[in-house]
C-alpha cells in the first residue's frame, strides 16, 4: 500500500541493483516546482535518484520510471511518487522508503 508523497532526501532501494544485490540511495532532484509540501517540491516520475552500487560503492544517477507511481494524482503530466511505491526503474524495481514530505497528505488512490 502506498502512502504520502515524498521529496528530495527520501530514501529509496533498487532491487536488484546494477550489479545484482540491492542498491540504496536518495531522491536528489525533483524537476517540477508546481506542487509542493512544506515548501519542498513533491517527487514525480522523472525525478532523479542517486544510488550507490552495493558491490563497487560507485554512485550513479537513475531517473524514477513511469509505471507504478500514483494513478490518481499527476503533476505536470507526471505521476506523484509516494512512500511504499514499487516502481519498475532501470535494471530493477525502485522501492520508495521515506520519509514522506507531508505525512498528512494522501492521494486516496493507493492500490
Amino acid at each position: 500500500m502506498s502512502g504520502p508523497p515524498v521529496t528530495v532526501g527520501c530514501s529509496v532501494m533498487l532491487s536488484p541493483g546494477a550489479a545484482g544485490p540491492p542498491d540504496s540511495g536518495l531522491i536528489t532532484a525533483v524537476l517540477q516546482v508546481t506542487a509542493t509540501a512544506g515548501g519542498m517540491p513533491l517527487a514525480v516520475t522523472g525525478s532523479l535518484c542517486t544510488l550507490v552500487n552495493s558491490v563497487s560503492g560507485v554512485p550513479y544517477v537513475l531517473p524514477i520510471g513511469q509505471p507504478g507511481a500514483s494513478t490518481g494524482v499527476t503533476v505536470d503530466g507526471q505521476a506523484l511518487v509516494r512512500v511504499g511505491d514499487r516502481i519498475p526503474t532501470g535494471p530493477g524495481v525502485l522501492t520508495v522508503l521515506g520519509p514522506p514530505a507531508a505525512p498528512f497528505v494522501t492521494d486516496g488512490t493507493a492500490p
